[in-house]
């Protein structure tokens, strides 16, 4: 079966995107957007729309595969391709990638992903965006032209098992912590709440804002829960403000992730990029000396890495230098899905915690395709994407999974 046409379509993502650096500089917030000037190149504002590419593949026998190009919330920063605008990018891929797919035979998915993610023009790799949406819409005609769901292709061609249980499902509330904590503990989300901790004015001078906050997440999850069985993860992400606080002193880290443990007991805490020290070798370093000082006083908080932490290449290092016990793999950061499917593997075999992320600012598609990979390779925890809301991500994600489990039960009682 051939491909036999490109389409694009510009899209809306669930949320935003952010200029991280402007914010981190002090641009304040005001309702759903912020006050202040952007110093990211590309934004026009602090917060503007979040943009998205619907890339469809037209198959010979009339059927349309299609994924969703995307990039993440804060673009531009951490080492990351410049801000992804559909009125750019459109032209780009009529002009590069239309004429490397029509009139092309669907082999397999890793042979024909393969060419898209070492494509270059002027002597570069295209975007990341762009090769995560044309890598999912592959896939989807790959599947399309065998019968097949797309987790089924990439088990058969990576040589894994399908999960026969759902993954555990780790959701995101925004600012709107504590509201959304309520949905989430109501809906039985088994990882949160994410919190967006990412200033000084929510983590508190010396850090206490946030260990109140635990203290009364613990709370609510033990007056909420429907029975005591129900026993969340608590994974905050605080976008390396607690580095701000402590600045090099590694020990001072530990002592204060200690006092989040107590807060939160007896939930596991896990905290996401506790430090944002600019450079790739430099956070590695911080990381890998935090983890270690943490396991060796024995504290049961788990660290998981993010900034710095983007690419295929990112997670190798990182998790041969066991710099964090957990890795977010930032799918859109990783271009192909390929690369996701592979950094989830890699983590697996190198006893590393793979979270299989991603951000707020994908779309419903970009996130039903990751579930799929998730099905297929088992990382130890799924984001809940796109959006802050906490209901529509969930839904996504969840439904997708239990539709997955659903037809494997069904083929497997045939």
């Amino acid at each position: 079966m051939k491909i036999v046409d490109v389409v694009c379509a510009p899209g809306r993502t669930g949320f935003y995107f952010d200029d991280q650096l402007a914010i981190k500089q002090g641009a304040t917030a005001d309702g759903s957007r912020y006050r202040g000037t952007p110093v990211t190149d590309g934004f026009i504002a602090v917060r503007q729309a979040g943009e998205a590419i619907s890339v469809m593949l037209v198959l010979e026998d009339g059927q349309i595969a299609w994924g969703d190009c995307a990039a993440v919330q804060y673009s531009g920063t951490g080492g990351r391709d410049p801000l992804f605008l559909a009125e750019n990018f459109i032209p780009f891929i009529d002009e590069h990638i239309k004429p490397a797919l029509v009139g092309q035979e669907i082999t397999t998915f890793r042979e024909m992903a393969d060419k898209i993610e070492k494509m270059e023009v002027d002597g570069k790799l295209i975007h990341t965006a762009i090769r995560y949406g044309v890598s999912q819409a592959i896939l989807d005609a790959v599947a399309k032209s065998m019968h097949k769901q797309m987790c089924e292709v990439i088990a058969a061609e990576y040589g894994t098992s399908l999960c026969t249980e759902a993954i555990p499902i780790f959701t995101q509330s925004g600012d709107n912590r504590y509201d959304n904590a309520d949905k989430m503990i109501i809906k039985g989300a088994e990882v949160l709440p994410h919190a967006l901790i990412n200033n000084i004015d929510k983590l508190g001078e010396r850090g206490e804002l946030l260990e109140q906050y635990l203290y009364w997440l613990r709370e609510r999850i033990i007056t909420l829960r429907a029975s005591e069985d129900y026993m969340p993860i608590l994974h905050l992400d605080v976008y390396g403000t607690i580095g701000n606080i402590f600045g090099s002193d590694i020990s001072a880290m530990a002592d204060y992730m200690s006092k989040l443990e107590r807060a939160a007991y007896p939930f596991k805490v896990r905290v996401e990029g506790p430090m944002d020290v600019g450079d790739r070798d430099k956070q590695m370093y911080a990381l890998k000396e935090l983890t270690r000082v943490i396991d060796e006083r024995g504290i049961g908080v788990e660290i998981v890495a993010d900034e710095w932490c983007n690419t295929l290449e990112d997670i190798k290092y990182f998790a041969d230098n066991k710099a964090g016990h957990m890795l977010q793999i930032k799918t859109p950061d990783l271009g192909g899905i390929g690369n996701t499917v592979e950094a989830v593997l890699y983590c697996k075999e190198h006893g590393i915690g793979a979270y299989q992320g991603g951000t707020c600012n994908e779309t419903d598609r970009s996130a039903a395709v990751c579930v799929h990979i998730a099905m297929a390779t088992n990382p130890d925890q799924i984001l809940a994407k796109p959006g802050m809301g906490v209901d529509e991500g969930y839904m996504i994600v969840y439904n997708v999974m239990q539709r997955i489990l659903a037809v494997m039960k069904a083929r497997g009682n045939k």
